[in-house]
């Protein structure tokens, strides 16, 4: 009979699962402070009290604020790429994969607006940080993707010769991405409320049109 000891953690393994959640906790919280502060507003001892730890363990994982910037630039971009992975387009018709992409693009968007505050924080920084980070790599498989399922459109006589799947994602994107960063400049500017149930419905259909009126051959 095996003994109850030999079922125990080791202190080894409880010590890599306290390290992990410390470093988990660490990640989440700056990832709010650096998406509503952005990278000079954020401050570590906010961040470590958020993560309920101390500054001297935050640097102790990732050694500066701009390393634990770009440790939570490689999150967020893995997030929403290990998402559209469960899109499955490869297994859709070349048109209801893009209504999912645009669909998802969008609703990703609206339901993680942190993940435009990094966005911007960065882009405000010149793309220093993603230059010295995995998240390039992470990116081609969905440019893998989404060519497959151009390809496949054009093979069935649906879609136009002559796509670029960077720039129709790029396209994508920034349908979505535009709107919702100035979100609250438009709104004012055209005195309408983008962010109400109807707008957000209608975003969507507009956005759908738009790039299936580019793609697909009438």
């Amino acid at each position: 009979m095996i003994g109850s000891d030999a079922l125990a953690p080791s202190k080894l393994e409880k010590a890599t699962r306290n390290a992990d959640r410390t470093r988990m906790l660490i990640l989440e919280a700056a990832t709010q402070e650096f998406a509503e502060l952005g990278l000079a507003g954020a401050r570590v001892e906010k961040i470590a009290e958020k993560a309920g730890t101390n500054k001297r363990m935050v640097y102790y994982y990732f050694n500066s604020k701009d390393d634990l910037f770009i440790a939570v630039l490689e999150r967020s971009y893995a997030s929403i790429r290990e998402a559209e992975k469960d899109l499955h387009l490869d297994d859709q018709a070349p048109i209801d994969a893009i209504r999912s992409l645009v669909a998802f693009t969008w609703n990703y968007f609206l339901e993680n607006p942190e993940f435009i505050g990094l966005l911007n924080t960065e882009n405000a920084h010149g793309g220093i940080h993603v230059k010295n980070s995995d998240s390039k790599s992470l990116n081609m498989p969905l440019v893998d993707m989404l060519g497959g399922v151009i390809q496949r459109g054009q093979r069935d006589g649906i879609f136009r010769a002559g796509v670029d799947p960077v720039q129709l994602y790029i396209s994508i994107a920034s349908l979505s991405y535009f709107y919702l960063s100035n979100k609250h400049t438009l709104s004012t500017i055209f005195s309408r409320d983008l962010m109400s149930t109807k707008a957000r419905v209608e975003r969507l259909h507009h956005m759908l049109d738009v790039v299936l009126g580019y793609l697909v051959i009438n």
